[in-house]
C-alpha cells in the first residue's frame, strides 16, 4: 500500500499543486482510502471504481453483473472496465508474490 500511495500522491500533487491547502488535502485523502476507502472523499463515479476494486480484490468470486453495471451507470464503458478488473488483478498478484518472497520496499 505505501508503494501505491506514493504513485497516487504524484498523481494528485499534479492535479492539486495551484491549490494552497493542497498538501493537506492528500494527506487527508490518502489516510481516508487507507482507513476506509468506502468513505473517501471523492466522487461518485471513483466510489463505484472503489468499492469495484474492493470486491474483486477481497472476494473475486462475489462480483456480480450488478457491479459492472453500477460501474456503466457512472460512465465506464466496456474497456474501462476490463482495464480497471486488469489493473486490480495484476497488483493483485504482483503484491502476493512480493508478499510470498519477503519483498520490502527499498528506502528513500
Amino acid at each position: 500500500m505505501v508503494h501505491h500511495c506514493r504513485g497516487l500522491r504524484k498523481l494528485l500533487e499534479s492535479e492539486l499543486k495551484s491549490q494552497e491547502d493542497s498538501e493537506q488535502q492528500i494527506e487527508t485523502l490518502l489516510n481516508q482510502l487507507q482507513s476506509d476507502p468506502k468513505s473517501a472523499n471523492v466522487n461518485d463515479a471513483d466510489k463505484a471504481l472503489l468499492s469495484y476494486a474492493i470486491r474483486l480484490t477481497r472476494q473475486p468470486e462475489s462480483v456480480s453483473q450488478d457491479d459492472i453495471d453500477l460501474l456503466r451507470s457512472h460512465g465506464f464503458d466496456d474497456l474501462a472496465i476490463h482495464d480497471l478488473a486488469c489493473c486490480v488483478g495484476y497488483f493483485a498478484f504482483v503484491n502476493r508474490i512480493a508478499d510470498g518472497l519477503g519483498v520490502r520496499l527499498e528506502q528513500d
